[in-house]
């Protein structure tokens, strides 16, 4: 898939990240995780992340992390395309970058390089260095230490080819409505904050009517009919959705810092689609809150 190819299939349909499967003993779980990717597949999602952040890619070691994107190619190898996830320090990001790339993913998606705070050259430098290392297609992911303003992508968007897409992890209206209109159709546009389908509405009017689904993971069925709702201004069912389902699941994922991730691996287990606990620094939900999420989840028509 070139990047053109790439840049046309993320900009429609609903995309979503697979939690990462781990043992009883912390290693990655690759039969179980397959498992889980036959199981999502055919539900109609336009692309899996591999390795993203709710597949928990901040706790994956690099063998760890070649191991998961290639599990996920060769799982999906002609249903849906594999985007991985690729970030931190940049020698180890161009390093994930070209694992990815040799192990077939037909994406990246940029994660941003933690911890320091950066100027704009110092991230375009970031950026360049890692669209520069591979010939796929890129995201970049704004988010958190990465803060890219439009000035910085129009010279992005020329040093980098390849570089197709843009995810909003930041919520700042003023600056998306800013990036959309300068860069216009030069990138797909994604929605990127925890839990994207609250946000997914108005995203939609700002000119950005995609976005990446953690709850797809386990409930694929009401994923894919919200996302239908919001592409078709189905306000009645986007509405119901969100004060029956979602807003009751915001005040369980918002007891806890790194919940976003937690919750969601919770709710596989619910469903029987367990990916083992999560890695420290993360911590599970308790017994409470996971029964509050059954119950919640036990609601709808899966």
């Amino acid at each position: 898939m070139t990047p053109a190819q790439l840049k046309n299939t993320i900009g429609e349909g609903l995309l979503s990240f697979p939690v990462t499967d781990f043992n009883a003993d912390g290693g990655f779980n690759a039969e179980s995780y397959a498992a889980r990717l036959e199981w999502l597949a055919p539900y109609g999602a336009s692309a899996l992340f591999a390795a993203g952040g709710t597949g928990e890619f901040f706790s994956l070691g690099l063998e760890e992390y070649q191991q998961v994107v290639a599990t996920a190619v060769q799982t999906c190898d002609g249903q849906v395309p594999i985007i991985a996830g690729a970030g931190g320090p940049q020698p180890i990001a161009i390093a994930q970058a070209k694992q990815a790339q040799a192990s077939g993913a037909q994406g990246l998606l940029l994660l941003p390089h933690y911890l320091t705070e950066a100027s704009q050259a110092g991230l375009i430098s970031y950026v360049t260095g890692v669209c520069q290392s591979v010939d796929i297609g890129v995201i970049v992911y704004n988010r958190n230490v990465c803060q890219l303003t439009a000035d910085s992508l129009e010279i992005l968007a020329e040093a980098c080819p390849n570089l197709i897409g843009f995810k909003d992890g930041l919520g700042q209206i003023e600056t998306m409505v800013t990036i959309r209109r300068r860069l216009g159709d030069r990138f797909s546009y994604l929605g990127g904050l925890p839990t994207a389908e609250v946000y997914a509405a108005a995203y939609k009017a700002l000119g950005v009517p995609v976005y990446s689904s953690a709850v797809f993971n386990f409930i694929p069925k009401t994923a894919m009919r919200f996302y239908n709702a919001v592409k078709n201004d189905d306000f009645a069912t986007v509405n119901q959705l969100i004060d029956d389902f979602f807003l009751p699941y915001l005040d369980i994922r918002n007891r806890c810092p790194g919940y976003a991730v937690s919750i969601v691996k919770a709710g596989a287990e619910i469903v029987g689609r367990s990916a083992g606990k999560v890695r420290a620094p993360l911590t599970d939900l308790t017994a409470a809150e996971k029964d509050a999420l059954a119950a919640l989840i036990a609601t709808l028509p899966e």
